[in-house]
């Protein structure tokens, strides 16, 4: 288990906005959408292409590479060519700091 890890002062980030972080040697897309924050691996399960390079559509990321869908709060495929969701991770607000930590080994 990671620590928490400053991504940026809430205030820094408007809805559709992101930012990306290093945590454990991965990279991790931070998303402020409309209803809050969230974030997930910045890597496509089909193809290994970076998702922050998509388009964002509510709260859908789209795959640069092949257009797969994915959802940001849950990490799920939601087209094809992509099968496997994506990994999500929990964020929280600290002292206005969004958060964000690799929670994979909880």
């Amino acid at each position: 288990m990671s620590d928490w890890l400053d991504v940026a002062p809430e205030q820094d980030f408007v809805p559709g906005s992101f930012e990306v972080v290093e945590v454990d040697d991965m990279e991790i897309a931070v998303f402020r959408l409309s209803d809050g924050f969230y974030a997930i691996e910045d890597l496509c399960s089909h193809a290994e292409s970076t998702l922050s390079d998509g388009k964002l559509k509510g709260d859908e990321i789209l795959c640069p590479m092949h257009g797969a869908r994915f959802s940001i709060k849950t990490g799920a495929a939601l087209s094809p060519p992509a099968y496997e969701a994506i990994t999500t991770f929990p964020v929280r607000i600290k002292n206005g700091v969004v958060q964000v930590r690799d929670s994979r080994e909880d």
